[in-house]
């Protein structure tokens, strides 16, 4: 693997957790919500208080290990935006051969999943502002100025289109009167000229491509990118000779890109949040792997698993994987009979 930059934090998935109380009396309703997001995503592997080696699932890790959220005098040296940046963020490969360019600023370790498709950006700016309370810090980022830039964002976007539409409808009347009034002049049918309104055309679109950007960020402010999202039946025919390619593939992106042995163990190597997959070949249907490694949250609202963001391509990988994990049943082990004295 690639050397990663360790720099930013990383939180992982964990356990489901109650109500949090901050100095001072009760937190607000964000701070709250914040404390039994992190608990239920992020204490398995950073610990309730962010220190190293709390979370139960942090000794079985790969390395890098998570870092030491409490830790004032590092994480001091962190803005607001880079910790959002560090949680929703796209997988990077890191894999030496095949992976993807990864730069100096490029946060990439896998075991570090995104909640980029899991979580509402306000739900993510509420766990940033817990875990700078696990260091002694406050949220400085104005989540609700963040909320009216995208609300205006969207009417600036469809005013824009709004215009694009007009201009786009008047130059094709335009055309279209003038081809018309040419039939009428030669007696003849004549075809509208296109490419005189292609300019205008080409704005609509892109207007249009703007304004629906400008929409989706609005709509993940608030609610969880794949909510309602199904995933359809996936074709997982793939020819023999392409078989074995696919298989190594997909074992390069488990452990390399999306850092599922963060999480899951096989061989006895892993995490142990997940279910151990040393015999999922055997137990999971390919078409349900696939659909699950897609949406999670599609299958299972209450699910721990975030959702990565994988490609069809990279999930159809990761399945042929997934199904070639076959190991025998483990021999029971025969209890020695008590001696009697």
């Amino acid at each position: 693997m690639k050397a990663p930059r360790l720099g930013l934090i990383g939180l992982a998935v964990g356990v489901i957790g109650g109500v949090a109380l901050i100095a001072g009396g009760c937190a607000s309703e964000q701070e709250k919500r914040g404390h039994e997001l992190y608990t239920h995503y992020c204490s398995d592997c950073h610990g309730e208080s962010g220190k190293q080696n709390e979370g139960f699932n942090w000794s079985s890790m790969p390395d890098p290990k998570p870092k030491d959220l409490s830790n004032k005098g590092e994480m001091s040296t962190f803005k607001d935006e880079e910790l959002f940046a560090t949680i929703s963020r796209d997988m990077l490969d890191t894999s030496e051969e095949g992976g993807d360019t990864i730069g100096d600023d490029d946060f990439a370790v896998p075991t570090m999943p995104t909640f980029k498709y899991t979580l509402s950006e306000d739900e993510i700016w509420a766990i940033v502002g817990h875990v700078r309370t696990l260091h002694g810090m406050k949220m400085e980022f104005n989540v609700a100025a963040r909320k009216t830039s995208l609300e205006e964002g969207l009417k600036t976007a469809q005013a824009k289109f709004e215009q694009a539409k007009q201009a786009y409808e008047a130059a094709e009347k335009k055309a279209s009167d003038e081809a018309e009034r040419k039939s009428e002049q030669l007696k003849k049918d004549v075809d509208v000229d296109e490419s005189v309104y292609a300019a205008e055309q080409a704005a609509m679109g892109q207007a249009k491509k703007e304004m629906d950007a400008a929409q989706v960020a609005l709509n993940n402010f608030s609610t969880r990118p794949g909510k309602g999202l199904s995933i359809s039946r996936p074709d997982l025919t793939t020819k023999p000779a392409d078989v074995a390619k696919l298989v190594d593939r997909g074992k390069r992106l488990y452990e390399n890109k999306y850092g599922c042995n963060g999480c899951h163990n096989v061989g006895g190597e892993g995490g142990k949040i997940g279910p151990v997959l040393d015999r999922a070949g055997f137990r999971l249907n390919a078409t349900w792997v696939y659909r699950w490694l897609k949406n999670p949250q599609a299958m299972d609202a209450h699910t721990r698993m975030p959702a990565l963001g994988l490609s069809d391509a990279d999930a159809k990988a990761v399945t042929m994987y997934v199904a070639t994990l076959r190991a025998p049943k483990a021999e029971p082990v025969a209890e020695k009979p008590v001696e009697k004295p």
